[in-house]
């Protein structure tokens, strides 16, 4: 009956009292099985961790590139593991170190929230930050608005000096 519509007869439930078969055109099936598979993969999310590690004698300079990084990471929807790596003597000065990580949470300001308080673990102090979705959108919309506001208050500039050029040649 299969061959005779040019279809194929394929074996759905192997394990039922009696097998269950069903004809069906294969190359299709496994198609549309391809293709729900590829879609259920584009809508799941992959958060990855990245990592930063900073020292208590970090330069300013290297304070800011490394911040940035951590804000580039969040912006990316990034979970990002702040490190702190102490050495030696540096060990008997701990509150030096949670001032470095609460200098980046102020950097990072709200566009991440705090997953685990800064906690010292051996000769390393971590903490973990993830992005905050509804603070970062908030701030692009704030960032658009700037944008507009600027661009139209820059088209009236254009426009009232226009005016005042035609004008002085009368």
């Amino acid at each position: 009956m299969a061959r005779g519509l040019d279809l194929d007869l394929v074996e759905v439930a192997p394990q039922a009292k009696p097998p269950v078969c069903r004809i069906m055109d294969y190359g299709k099936f496994k198609y549309e099985e391809d293709q729900k598979a590829k879609e259920a993969r584009k809508k799941s999310t992959n958060v990855s961790v990245k990592e930063v590690k900073y020292r208590p004698k970090i330069g300013k300079g290297d304070f800011d590139t490394k911040t940035r990084n951590v804000i580039r990471f969040i912006d990316e929807g990034h979970k990002v593991k702040v490190t702190l790596q102490f050495r030696g003597r540096e060990m008997a000065h701990p509150e030096l170190g949670a001032k470095i990580l609460d200098d980046v949470i102020e950097a990072v300001g709200p566009a991440a929230k705090l997953d685990s308080r800064s906690r010292l673990e051996g000769r390393a102090m971590s903490m973990v930050l993830s992005p905050d979705k509804q603070a970062q959108e908030a701030i692009k919309k704030a960032a658009i608005a700037a944008e507009k506001e600027a661009a139209a208050s820059e088209m009236d500039a254009v426009a009232s000096n226009s005016e005042t050029a035609g004008s002085e040649g009368d």
